[in-house]
């Protein structure tokens, strides 16, 4: 009953999300472009055809000749929920009170509502601002009272806690606004976009500007998808065919909502993103990257990395310069020329000047670092070409699931045993180069070991809370 009487309170904040504050300014709104997030669930490195995948996806091959796709691209974490409170952010996810993925009958943990997401920033600078699908950094429980998208930024949310159920066929854990919607018929991702092109055409406003963050379930498990799709790449009952029809029928609902695009006359007014959470939890579809969804190899946290704004980023580029969803939010401030948040540290950088076709006046002021408490390896930076991993010194439980008792061995945990690659020469982390480069590796377990410290100093407490 609880859980009744908290989302129909809800109504009253579909309309008022929490300012951002620090920096937005609300000028020149007619002149900014939209701006629409696409996010995989759990797409591995190679999995689309622009990446040399096996999966027929015309619509995001075209998304990347017209704009620029980035091959060192990274998620924020080997796992969901992290991931997506480091790209919401700009931050590593344990600043932001997310340590692993966020089971929220059992666990406490949240985004924080301190933390300024990228709604915040963008509804603060005269944005309408809308959340579709896959949420998973936490909603109220019949026990728990947590925030909402509404809490973070977002004027209007249609999600799921986590993953479609029972599957991606037919879901039944829809949310509206915080008014759950029952059984709806068909895939989930067409489905989100049927909701993202209802909101186009209810609720847009002409003269103001629109973000638009459209997350995905596919292909994370339970999987489904039309057997048209499904056959052709494989037997119907093949998990990898209907793997792949996941993410064709992914690159189909992704082309209605360009279709649409063009149709109200904003398609080359718009800033799109399209990246993946995770790495992919098959060992077949990391593009013979070492590890998978879950671990800190490269498999497990590299994924595609495609910007497009016509006019604006230049068509058909190619770049190797690392990058990762933690630098979004400071790049899309970077491109709308909208200041980033402050009073808070960011660990991402602005990629601005690499898709302005600047890249020599780009800089970044801070390796890339994930942490996943159980991971192996741990942690894992990466700078320049060069890859350094190292497992931890303590022992947790063997407890599969995320146990917030774990956090203060976390926080105040070392790391040995570090391991030193060059990707440039050997992507798949084949060769140890730890005894043969002893200076490179002192410099960056320094960096690493600093960041590190950096990050555990914000880190949320969940057991004092």
């Amino acid at each position: 009953m609880r859980w009744i009487v908290f989302v129909m309170s809800l109504a009253t904040l579909v309309s008022a999300p929490r300012a951002a504050g620090d920096g937005a300014e609300r000028k020149n709104v007619g002149e900014r472009p939209n701006v629409i997030m696409l996010l995989a669930d759990d797409l591995g490195y190679q999995d689309i055809g622009c990446y040399g995948g096996p999966v027929k996806t015309p619509v995001l091959d075209g998304l990347a000749a017209r704009g620029m796709r980035f091959t060192n691209f990274y998620s924020g974490c080997a796992v969901c929920s992290p991931s997506r409170a480091t790209l919401m952010t700009g931050r590593h996810h344990i600043r932001t009170g997310v340590y692993s993925w966020i089971h929220n009958d059992s666990q406490k943990s949240h985004l924080r509502e301190r933390e300024i997401t990228l709604a915040e920033q963008l509804h603060q600078a005269g944005y309408a601002t809308a959340h579709f699908g896959k949420w998973h950094l936490g909603l109220p429980t019949p026990t728990r009272d947590k925030p909402t998208p509404s809490d973070h930024g977002f004027d209007y949310w249609f999600a799921t806690d986590n993953n479609a159920l029972p599957s991606h066929r037919n879901p039944k854990n829809f949310i509206r606004n915080g008014q759950p919607v029952g059984v709806i018929e068909g895939y989930s991702c067409q489905i989100v976009v049927d909701e993202a092109i209802g909101w186009l055409d209810r609720q847009r406003q002409p003269d103001t500007p629109f973000f638009l963050n459209v997350w995905f379930h596919e292909p994370h498990q339970k999987i489904a998808a039309p057997d048209e799709l499904v056959s052709q790449y494989g037997p119907l009952d093949k998990r990898g065919a209907i793997y792949s029809g996941t993410i064709d029928n992914t690159d189909r609902a992704i082309g209605r909502l360009f279709e649409k695009l063009k149709a109200i006359g904003q398609y080359e007014n718009t800033l799109v993103i399209y990246a993946s959470d995770n790495g992919s939890y098959l060992d077949e579809r990391t593009g013979g990257l070492r590890g998978r969804k879950g671990v800190n190899w490269e498999g497990g946290i590299r994924v595609p990395g495609i910007f497009s704004w016509p006019g604006k980023i230049p068509s058909g580029v190619v770049v190797d310069q690392p990058a990762g969803l933690v630098d979004v939010l400071p790049t899309v401030c970077g491109l709308l020329q909208i200041a980033p948040p402050g009073g808070r540290h960011l660990d991402g950088s602005d990629l601005s000047p690499i898709l302005k076709g600047n890249a020599a006046e780009f800089t970044r002021h801070q390796p890339l670092f994930w942490h996943l408490q159980k991971s192996r390896p741990i942690v894992a930076l990466r700078e320049g070409d060069y890859s350094l991993v190292a497992q931890p010194d303590y022992e947790l439980s063997t407890h599969n699931m995320f146990q917030e008792s774990w956090i203060p061995a976390i926080r105040s945990g070392g790391y040995h045993n570090y391991q030193l690659f060059d990707l440039k020469d050997d992507p798949r982390q084949q060769h140890d180069l730890a005894a043969a480069r002893p200076e490179v590796l002192a410099r960056l377990k320094n960096r690493l070991l600093e960041i590190n410290a950096s990050v555990m100093a914000e880190g949320t407490d969940w057991n004092q809370r």
